[in-house]
C-alpha cells in the first residue's frame, strides 16, 4: 500500500508540474517589457508562388490546386516566429494573369482600408513575377500608407525542388515586420534583396536573381541574422504621392506603348488615336529617340490632345530633356521603363493634360 501511495504521489507531482509548464509557455498575459509580435496581413493576388505540380522536377508547367495565404502559412510556422500573420485572399477569378486595372483599383481600395487598421503593422502581397512590379508601383502611386508593403512571389511554384517560394516568402515577412521598412513605400523582396518597387524590373524569364535594379541597386537585404536597410528612394510615393485611390476616377485614361525601331510606320500612332487614346509612351532608340518615320504621325497625335512621353529601350540611363525633344513637346521618361511609364501617364492625365506640369511628375516620381 505504502508503494501505490508513493507512485500516485508521484503521478500527481509529475501532472501538476506538466500543467503548471504549459501554464507558463502561454501565459494569459505578455510578461512585463515582452512586446507582441507585430502582425503582419498576408495578401494573395497568386502567382507562381501559389502553384503546385505532381513532379518536384516541374518548374514550368504547374498550375491548379493553387495554394492560397492559409496553406502558406499552414506550410511554414516559421512564419511565426517573426510575425502574426494572418490571411487575406484577393485573387482575381481565375488565373493571376486575369489581372486588370479595375482589380488593381478593388486591391488600392483595400489596402488604404489597411492604412486606417491600427491592429496590422505590416502588409505581404503575393503576385506574378510578369507584371508584379507594375501592380506594385501603381500601388506605390495611389495608396496613402506609411506602413511597410511588401510585394513577393517567386520564379518556381510552391513544390518545386528547391523552389524560392518558402524563403522568399519567409524573408518578406520578416521585412514586413521590420520597424525600419515603414514609411520607404512600397517594396520588393526576392532573393534575399530589398528594392523600392519603382527601380526594380524581371530581367530574366526563369532564373531566381531575375529582379535587378538597372540604373540603381539594392536599399536593403533579408539576411539570415538580420533586416538590413542602407538607403532609401528619395522619389515621391504612398503618402507623400498626389494620385490617392480616393480620388481617381473609375477607369483610367488610356495610354499605349509602341516600342520603337528601323522604319516603324506612322500607322501605329494614327491607328491608337483613332481609338481614342489620350497619351503614348514610345520606347525609343538609343537615347529615347522617336524613329523619324513616325515622327509627323505624333506630330498629328499632339495635336489631337495626346500627350507624348519618350523611354530608351536600351533600358538603362535616363531620358534627358534637350533642346529637341522640348521644341517637340515629348516628355522625357526620365530612367523609368515604358510599362511603368505608361502608369505614371495614366495617372497624370487624371489631373492634367499640361506637357510641363507632366513633365515635372516624371522629375518627381
Amino acid at each position: 500500500m505504502r508503494i501505490l501511495d508513493r507512485l500516485s504521489g508521484l503521478f500527481l507531482s509529475a501532472v501538476l508540474m506538466v500543467g503548471a509548464a504549459r501554464a507558463a509557455e502561454i501565459p494569459d498575459r505578455l510578461p512585463p517589457g515582452i512586446q507582441p509580435k507585430p502582425h503582419v496581413r498576408l495578401i494573395s493576388l497568386g502567382g507562381t508562388i501559389s502553384g503546385t505540380a505532381k513532379d518536384r522536377l516541374n518548374v514550368t508547367d504547374y498550375g491548379a490546386p493553387r495554394l492560397g495565404p492559409d496553406d502558406w502559412i499552414k506550410d511554414l510556422p516559421d512564419l511565426a516566429l517573426y510575425a502574426r500573420v494572418t490571411p487575406e485572399d484577393l485573387r482575381p477569378a481565375g488565373e493571376s494573369t486575369a489581372m486588370t486595372t479595375e482589380h488593381w483599383l478593388k486591391v488600392a481600395r483595400r489596402l488604404q482600408e489597411i492604412a486606417a487598421d491600427d491592429s496590422i503593422d505590416g502588409v505581404v502581397i503575393t503576385h506574378g513575377t510578369n507584371i508584379m512590379v507594375e501592380t506594385g508601383y501603381f500601388l506605390s502611386l495611389t495608396v496613402n500608407i506609411k506602413k511597410p508593403v511588401v510585394m513577393v512571389g517567386s520564379q518556381r511554384p510552391w513544390t518545386a525542388l528547391s523552389g524560392d517560394g518558402p524563403l522568399n516568402l519567409v524573408n518578406a515577412v520578416r521585412v514586413a515586420a521590420t520597424p525600419a521598412a515603414a514609411g520607404k513605400g512600397v517594396l520588393h523582396a526576392m532573393n534575399q534583396n530589398i528594392f523600392p518597387i519603382r527601380d526594380v524590373t524581371k530581367t530574366s524569364a526563369y532564373r531566381m536573381q531575375t529582379f535587378q535594379g538597372i540604373d540603381l541597386g539594392v536599399i536593403g537585404v533579408a539576411d539570415p541574422d538580420i533586416v538590413k536597410f542602407y538607403s532609401e528612394t528619395l522619389r515621391l510615393h504612398t503618402y507623400k504621392s498626389r494620385f490617392n485611390i480616393a480620388a481617381l476616377p473609375a477607369a483610367l485614361p488610356p495610354v499605349e506603348v509602341i516600342y520603337g525601331y528601323h522604319e516603324i510606320p506612322g500607322y501605329i500612332v494614327d491607328a491608337m488615336v483613332a481609338n481614342g487614346v489620350k497619351g503614348i509612351v514610345v520606347d525609343g532608340t538609343g537615347a529615347g529617340s522617336t524613329p523619324n518615320t513616325m515622327e509627323a504621325a505624333i506630330k498629328k497625335a499632339q495635336a489631337a490632345g495626346v500627350v507624348i512621353v519618350a523611354t530608351a529601350r536600351t533600358r538603362g540611363g535616363r531620358v534627358q530633356e534637350t533642346p529637341k525633344r522640348t521644341a517637340a513637346q515629348v516628355v522625357p521618361g526620365d530612367n523609368l521603363p515604358p510599362e511603368k511609364a505608361r502608369i505614371l501617364l495614366q495617372l497624370a492625365l487624371t489631373q492634367t493634360t499640361d506637357v510641363a506640369a507632366i513633365g515635372r511628375m516624371f522629375t518627381e516620381f
